[in-house]
């Protein structure tokens, strides 16, 4: 192993987002903050030797976005997705979240439907609210093996005149799925008979684990690539959400002219220039970094799935095949959400994600970054066992 992820560095003054809302969002300091989707891990030292060298430069002033660095993120979309975006299709965004916003804007009216698939990163159901269309949930189900699935026919039957638009989550957060791409055509095949066009969210495409693989949409086809924004970057895979740049990929020109009237309006402009120092350099150098990364995260991953192993009628983690997010089954608990959430904030003192925050699909669940030090993986570990045992002890027995 080249890079050592047993510790890192420590966050707690740095104004970081997890720490500092920790009294906000949970009413005391005293959690470990496990919730917000970046990394308790250091950004690559690739990233951020580019930066300081850059820095190297006495004017940090208004850059245009480089072609190197678009060019950087085509070619690692080639090699590790299978998918082929030319310069012109990219466009700079500072975040998935501002895409999505600005497709929405673009691509309905108000009192348009747009199809969200929950339980799901919460943004995906505010922004369509915000911006007074209506949700059109079409909620993943689970099969005879407990995994989730799109729910097709309720899709089916939901859909008319009025539906635009449908936002995809793919891999999927918070429930880890990566979709496969017989699973992803069927959801195209409906699309394109309705005249929809689709948001997918490939954040977390990086960050999937063997034997899954990402299947772009946009790759399913020239038909896919024609009805399909792309929403691409750096933020989670490098953990560079700081950085705030990522991109949009549009190869319909038709789309990518009727996304601009709104990108444009708004004014998006072009980042600024360690940003895109830091997102090249990411893409030119990462690929073992990626590789150690998604083997540590594994190990984060099973180390949780023992702990709940001990309790299983009471925690389950459901199987994870994408992104640093456990979803965990907390059901078996009988607890309703807010003494759920209390158990873990007063009796593990540790800050997680309310399931229910992804959509009432979630009620019953937490979401818990595992994308921690070693070091911080053994801690919560030990925080989660012995809140569970001191509370569940007799159940144990019986």
């Amino acid at each position: 192993m080249i890079y050592d992820f047993s510790e890192s560095a420590c966050r707690k003054d740095t104004n970081a987002e997890k720490y500092t809302l920790r009294e906000e969002l949970f009413g005391t300091n005293d959690v470990l903050p496990v919730w917000v989707a970046d990394m308790d891990i250091d950004t690559p030292d690739f990233v951020l030797d580019a930066v300081k060298e850059r820095l190297n430069h006495p004017i940090v002033g208004y850059e245009e976005v480089p072609k190197s660095a678009f060019l950087a993120q085509i070619e690692w979309m080639k090699k590790e997705h299978n998918v082929e975006f030319a310069l012109e299709d990219m466009l700079y965004s500072h975040s998935v979240v501002a895409s999505m916003n600005t497709v929405i804007d673009a691509f309905s009216e108000v009192g348009d439907k747009v199809i969200v698939q929950t339980p799901v990163y919460p943004p995906f159901f505010h922004s369509v609210l915000e911006h007074d269309r209506e949700l059109l949930k079409n909620p993943l189900k689970q099969n005879a093996d407990k995994k989730y699935v799109f729910d097709i026919e309720d899709l089916k039957s939901k859909i008319d005149e009025k539906t635009k638009l449908l936002l995809l989550c793919s891999p999927h957060n918070p429930v880890g799925r990566v979709w496969s791409k017989e699973e992803l055509e069927e959801i195209l095949q409906i699309c394109l008979e309705h005249n929809i066009v689709v948001f997918s969210d490939e954040i977390h495409s990086d960050l999937v684990y063997k034997p899954n693989v990402h299947v772009p949409f946009a790759s399913l086809s020239q038909e896919a690539r024609n009805i399909t924004i792309t929403a691409i970057g750096v933020g989670k895979t490098f953990n560079m959400a700081g950085f705030a740049m990522s991109s949009v990929a549009i190869p319909n020109k038709k789309l990518r002219e009727k996304f601009l009237k709104t990108y444009n309006r708004i004014h998006f402009a072009q980042g600024n220039v360690l940003s895109h120092v830091a997102f090249e350099a990411a893409y030119k150098n990462a690929k073992v970094w990626v590789d150690e990364l998604k083997t540590h995260l594994l190990k984060n991953f099973h180390m949780l799935e023992e702990v709940c192993a001990k309790y299983p009628e009471i925690i389950k983690v459901t199987p994870i095949e994408a992104t640093y997010l456990a979803w965990l089954d907390c059901r078996g608990m009988g607890l309703g959400d807010k003494k759920l959430r209390e158990f873990f904030v007063q009796e593990a003192k540790l800050g997680l994600n309310a399931g229910l925050s992804f959509g009432r699909e979630g009620s019953g669940f937490m979401r818990l970054n595992f994308a921690v030090s070693t070091a911080k993986m053994l801690e919560v570990i030990k925080r989660l066992n012995k809140a569970l045992l001191l509370k569940y002890q007799d159940k144990l027995k019986d």
